[in-house]
């Protein structure tokens, strides 16, 4: 019988074709969000219900070493030089990243997600954990220089601007009505659960 190479290749095209379309699908699949923003509705026991701000009704199962934090708000003064802050921002007009809400951590919690990476607040937007080196006053609020192991980057946080900084919470705060932002994982059984809880105090909406 002759040799014919085409009977050979023809498989191998077959499954390269299906294995690149098979890719292609999981690209165009959205990804699986690793936060939810939004109100508590109740707790049952391990279970955690929260209304979502687009609507969605969330149930998280919590870890047993879950992390409750609170957050409250501070003024932008509080902000000095050598600060350990997170801040979401967007590109300004002028081309300096306009600060949409920072958090100041406190001593503890430095080094915290140190970096910059896009954020999935607003379109666009960044997320940046980094330490404050110089920090302007100017008549449209505080122009603030952060360094980061990787580099660093220059951001306007205008007077308006949300700031808080984090506070020791426990699961008590997780109270219907409450407003969280909560980090979560997808289980292989497709359920999600969260070990870590940022919960705003005195009705603060957690801004980042």
């Amino acid at each position: 019988m002759p040799f014919r190479p085409a009977q050979f290749v023809r498989p191998f095209i077959a499954l390269a074709m299906v294995t690149a379309s098979t890719l292609y699908a999981i690209a165009q699949q959205p990804p699986t969000p690793t936060r939810v923003r939004g109100t508590v509705e109740g707790v049952d026991g391990d279970t955690l219900s929260v209304k979502s701000r687009s609507g969605e009704d969330v149930r998280l199962h919590m870890t047993g070493n879950m992390v409750v934090l609170g957050l409250t708000r501070i003024a932008l003064s509080e902000i000095k030089v050598g600060s350990f802050i997170g801040t979401t921002t967007v590109p300004g007009p002028d081309g300096v990243p306009k600060a949409i809400e920072v958090h100041v951590f406190p001593e503890n919690m430095r080094g915290t997600g140190e970096g910059s990476r896009p954020y999935d607040l607003k379109p666009n937007s960044s997320m940046t954990n980094a330490t404050v080196a110089e920090s302007v006053v100017g008549n449209d609020g505080h122009t603030l220089r952060v360094k980061y192991k990787d580099g660093e980057k220059t951001v306007l946080v205008s007077p308006d601007t949300p700031v808080v900084t984090y506070v020791s919470a426990d699961k008590s705060e997780l109270k219907a009505g409450a407003k969280i932002i909560a980090f979560m994982k997808k289980l292989p059984d497709g359920s999600l659960e969260t070990d870590r809880v940022s919960v705003g105090r005195d009705g603060l909406t957690p801004p980042m």
